[in-house]
């Protein structure tokens, strides 16, 4: 059970860590005039039916997460970081495979102890507050979605045997 949560935070985390330069990117090239208006039209997020203020909580909850992370990571693993997602968002764009994964990029990071540690505690701080900002009814839903895909993820991992 413990493994599962740690996998489920470890998703969560590399999950930020990706979207990081393009949300920095994005919002230095298009400021949103409504916060958390963009947030939660893709993914699990849009099912859950938020409300406008909760989407820019979640908004506000997720660019706070970007912003401590990114103050973990030294100048070379923000710029190595940088590169390994312009190349996966070159690939995207040319219609290419998926190319490297996440797990690699992140290990090619060479995070010390120390430094995946303080993310690890950032991840979870951050998943308390988005928790916190759900009804209880909302919370429930994501918790049944995400034993949907533990399950989906289990039995992909057992076709591949």
């Amino acid at each position: 059970m413990k493994s599962k949560t740690l996998s489920f935070i470890a998703a969560a985390f590399a999950l930020t860590l990706t979207a990081t330069p393009f949300v920095a990117q994005a919002q230095e090239t298009t400021p949103s005039p409504q916060a958390g208006k963009e947030f939660a039209k893709k993914g699990p997020w849009k099912k859950l039916g938020l409300s406008d203020a909760q989407k820019a909580r979640m908004q506000e909850i997720r660019s706070n997460t970007r912003a401590e992370i990114d103050k973990v990571l030294t100048t070379a693993q923000k710029e190595q970081l940088k590169a390994a997602m312009q190349e996966i968002q070159n690939q995207r764009s040319q219609g290419e495979g998926r190319g490297r994964g996440k797990k690699d990029i992140f290990a090619s990071l060479n995070l010390t102890e120390a430094q995946k540690t303080r993310m690890r505690e950032i991840k979870e701080s951050s998943k308390q507050q988005m928790e916190a900002v759900l009804t209880p009814a909302q919370r429930e839903q994501m918790k049944q979605m995400q034993q949907n895909w533990k399950s989906r993820r289990q039995q992909g991992s057992n076709n591949s045997l």
